[in-house]
């Protein structure tokens, strides 16, 4: 039996029903496709700050908690824990709301990325100042 959790009382940067065609024949959701939403969710804060383009820089940590499962309703919660000159880092953690267990709720990935903000000609500039 795995731990329930309660979603964040926060809004998510992204939510998402994985479909077949991002698992195996089993059924289990492939890890990339979850890195590719994760990296999706944490632009998302990542672009605002820089108030444009970004690009990511690195993956910092990444952690697979649980499986995820076809069905599953997948909420992205993404926030901004550092800022640079030119970089914003980004936590990002994702809960699944399991489709057939309708009070099961368990976080299933974690992971810290790094963007930096870049301009028209694709190179980093420096990020504009908070007002």
């Amino acid at each position: 039996m795995t731990d329930s959790f309660p979603l964040p009382p926060k809004s998510p940067a992204l939510r998402v029903v994985p479909q077949p065609s991002d698992a195996n024949v089993h059924g289990d959701v492939f890890g990339g496709w979850i890195m590719a939403q994760v990296d999706i969710a944490g632009s998302i804060p990542a672009s605002r700050r820089a108030n444009g383009r970004v690009a990511t820089v690195a993956v910092n940590s990444f952690v697979f908690k649980q499986p995820v499962f076809v069905g599953d309703l997948l909420s992205f919660y993404a926030e901004i824990v550092k800022t640079g000159t030119t970089s914003v880092t980004v936590e990002v953690e994702v809960y699944a709301q399991r489709m057939r267990l309708q009070d099961e709720v368990v976080k299933v990935t974690e992971a810290t990325l790094t963007y930096v903000a870049t301009g028209a000609d694709r190179r980093p500039r420096a990020l504009p100042d908070v007002e």
